[in-house]
């Protein structure tokens, strides 16, 4: 499951872009950081390039509507870690998490594009959906972030359980993804079977979308 989660090809079908996945590395500019992504398609797959749901939730993030000064932040499936540097940057602390495979490579770009000051409040740390979770205390995250992590159905039910253990009544789930396919919108149905969620952003140059989810006891409020 591991290998196949980590070198499945994303969407050989989709020639858009494609290209950009073969660089060596990519740049963006966020909170006034210039951060530079290493990327690794040949030996890491989809965990080892940007996607466009990462750079939307970046920009959602950067724009202010959340407030991340000080807040406890947990980023699944990070992959090349651009969401979590960038969560980072913008005051949060912050557990970045992937695969064992992945967390070598995930660790040398969140060191190389956070000042060393900056550089305790983001921990690297190994997460497989639905294994171990135990590692992780429930309930103590404000925030989970998840981008372009919706591709794979063998993983949605590990994924739900996942979340449903990191979930306290206050956290605050941010999903950002391209609906292409069916799946994915099975997934945001098995979401909603357990989470109050709503779409509060909408990129139409990327035809990506972000998702807030709460525990259903929010649903009056929400």
């Amino acid at each position: 499951m591991d290998n196949k989660m980590a070198l499945v090809p994303y969407d050989d079908s989709a020639v858009w872009g494609l290209q950009k996945f073969h660089k060596s590395s990519s740049v963006y500019h966020f909170a006034n950081h210039t951060i530079q992504i290493k990327q690794n398609w040949k030996q890491l797959g989809v965990a080892a390039v940007v996607w466009d749901a990462a750079v939307v939730l970046c920009t959602y993030l950067e724009m202010g509507s959340i407030d991340l000064q000080g807040r406890s932040v947990i980023e699944l499936g990070a992959g090349t870690g651009l969401l979590g540097i960038v969560a980072t940057l913008l005051g949060a602390h912050v557990t970045i998490t992937d695969r064992e495979a992945a967390l070598e490579f995930l660790e040398s770009n969140v060191q190389a594009n956070l000042p060393p000051d900056l550089q305790p409040r983001a921990v690297v740390k190994e997460l497989t959906w639905g294994r171990n979770l135990g590692n992780f205390a429930p309930g103590k995250f404000d925030f989970i972030l998840g981008a372009d992590i919706i591709y794979l159905e063998d993983t949605f039910a590990d994924l739900l359980q996942t979340l449903e253990h990191l979930c306290s009544e206050h956290t605050v789930i941010l999903l950002s993804c391209r609906i292409r396919y069916q799946r994915d919108q099975n997934f945001l149905e098995m979401l909603e079977g357990r989470f109050s969620v709503r779409e509060i952003h909408y990129d139409p140059s990327k035809d990506v979308r972000v998702f807030k989810a709460q525990r259903s006891i929010h649903k009056e409020d929400f």
